[in-house]
């Protein structure tokens, strides 16, 4: 049965004939969607966001991005994720054009669709970047030399840039930015050089050639990542958000991009930094609880009023469950999950975050979490990259296969240089030891759509590998 096919024309008469239904009672306040969250951390609640929480973020995400109709957008992300939803919904009122791809079909799409818009996950990121790099390897060795020169030099522009912006995490004197902008003008004709020959082939291979801004949510991006496609020429933006919160309360900006942060807040959107035991406002600067307040936050969990009390104060005031602090200029820097935090024996407080993203840089390793949770030291259940692993035991003259001890220990050697080699490292973020594992995925239930990893699953999975590098005979109680 043939489908009727109306022109333009056609349908606006049809829709002038036939007015709209009165609107539903509720006003914008109505429920618009019920979300679950992923249970990364216990049991799944269901989210309702009112048309109000979302419309805030159409109305908002104009200061980060700023789409034509027509763009190109691609997007690889369950349909059904906040993340996901909120970009979209923003993205086609500006007139993009979407397309839906896979984690399977994604390199395929991105040289089909060319877009101008990606919208993403870090895991997404990295693995271009570890793309990226398998292709250099199976250069010839006098091209290989010239990338990295020039990614090198690129990167080191880009870094005295930064500084010279004052566009860093830290405060720096105006005697250090002055030396970083001579530094920048140094190297910018061999960056500039690699900038028109180099990195449009690399965009183009990467992402198709046309794409104009990354957004990039879901998690923390590691700063080997954000570097990397900075120096080739592809603005990542970072977004901040939870399900919660429709999702997005920060994001950075393309005129202050401060890598390694998650932006500043939305408009009409406030965050505060406290203490996690008193609740004490602390000052500009300093780790604590982060806690939001703004038009995109939920009014509480359906059905779940005692949930709802936990993360909801009688001010508004959302508590999101991470970590992190403000800069003077409200940027805020995230620094772990509240729940995530690991507690030594010692009792010491290790936030696993910062230090997987360290060891993630490492041409080893392919995944990472650490454990130690009432141990005494750290220990790290390594996914290694398997084909670089064994190159390095072939280099080191160390045995192969991989769980050979001697190479898990060298293999622990070099994880803990990278911790060591960390800003700010304290002596108590080194690995005991390591083991290998099978990779965390999707399919295997150790990782969310959105590719972060549940660490329970992951821990109870691995329990006899963990026990094993404490030299336990069972599992830890």
């Amino acid at each position: 049965m043939a489908l009727p096919c109306l022109t333009w024309a056609e349908f606006l008469s049809r829709g002038a004939s036939s007015p709209l239904p009165p609107s539903p009672t509720g006003g914008p306040g109505r429920l618009a969607t019920l979300l679950y969250t992923s249970g990364t951390t216990g049991q799944p609640k269901g989210v309702p966001l009112s048309h109000a929480n979302l419309l805030h973020q159409l109305g908002t995400l104009g200061v980060a991005v700023s789409p034509s109709p027509g763009d190109h957008v691609l997007s690889v992300l369950p349909i059904w994720h906040a993340y996901e939803r909120t970009a979209e919904y923003f993205l086609l009122s500006c007139g993009c054009r979407q397309t839906y791809t896979t984690l399977k079909q994604l390199r395929a799409d991105l040289q089909k669709v060319r877009p101008q818009y990606l919208i993403s996950v870090p895991r997404l990121w990295e693995a271009l970047l570890s793309g990226f790099e398998d292709a250099l390897a199976a250069m010839p060795a006098s091209r290989q030399r010239l990338l990295r020169k020039a990614l090198a030099a690129s990167r080191s522009f880009h870094r005295r840039q930064r500084v010279a912006l004052n566009l860093t995490l830290t405060q720096e004197s105006p005697a250090t930015r002055l030396v970083a902008a001579a530094g920048a003008l140094l190297i910018w004709p061999l960056h500039a050089t690699a900038g028109a020959l180099l990195w449009p082939k690399v965009r183009g291979q990467l992402v198709g050639g046309r794409l104009r801004t990354a957004i990039s949510g879901g998690g923390a991006l590691a700063i080997h990542v954000d570097g990397f496609f900075e120096a080739v020429g592809i603005e990542l933006l970072v977004g901040y958000g939870l399900t919660e919160t429709s999702p997005v309360l920060a994001c950075r900006r393309p005129w202050s991009n401060r890598r390694g942060s998650a932006g500043l807040p939305l408009p009409d959107t406030s965050l505060k930094v406290v203490d996690p035991a008193t609740r004490a406002l602390l000052p500009v600067g300093e780790r604590g609880l982060v806690l939001a307040k703004g038009p995109q936050v939920m009014a509480g969990y359906h059905n779940k009023p005692e949930a709802t009390a936990k993360v909801l104060d009688g001010e508004g005031w959302f508590d999101t469950g991470d970590l992190g602090l403000l800069l003077a200029d409200g940027t805020l820097v995230l620094t772990g999950r509240a729940k995530d935090t690991i507690v030594l024996s010692s009792g010491e407080n290790i936030e696993p975050g910062p230090l997987e993203e360290a060891l993630v840089a490492s041409p080893l390793v392919e995944q990472v979490m650490l454990v130690g949770q009432d141990r005494k030291q750290l220990g790290a259940l390594v996914v290694p990259k398997a084909e670089t692993l064994q190159a390095f035991a072939a280099e080191a003259n160390l045995p192969y296969p991989s769980a050979d001890p001697a190479l898990l220990r060298a293999l622990c050697r070099e994880c803990n240089r990278l911790l060591a080699a960390r800003p700010g490292s304290r002596p108590d973020e080194r690995l005991s030891g390591v083991t290998l594992v099978e990779p965390f995925s999707i399919d295997n239930g150790l990782l969310t759509q959105t590719l972060k990893q549940r660490r329970d699953r992951i821990a109870d999975r691995d329990r006899a590998a963990i026990a094993a590098l404490y030299g336990e005979s069972g599992s830890h109680g």
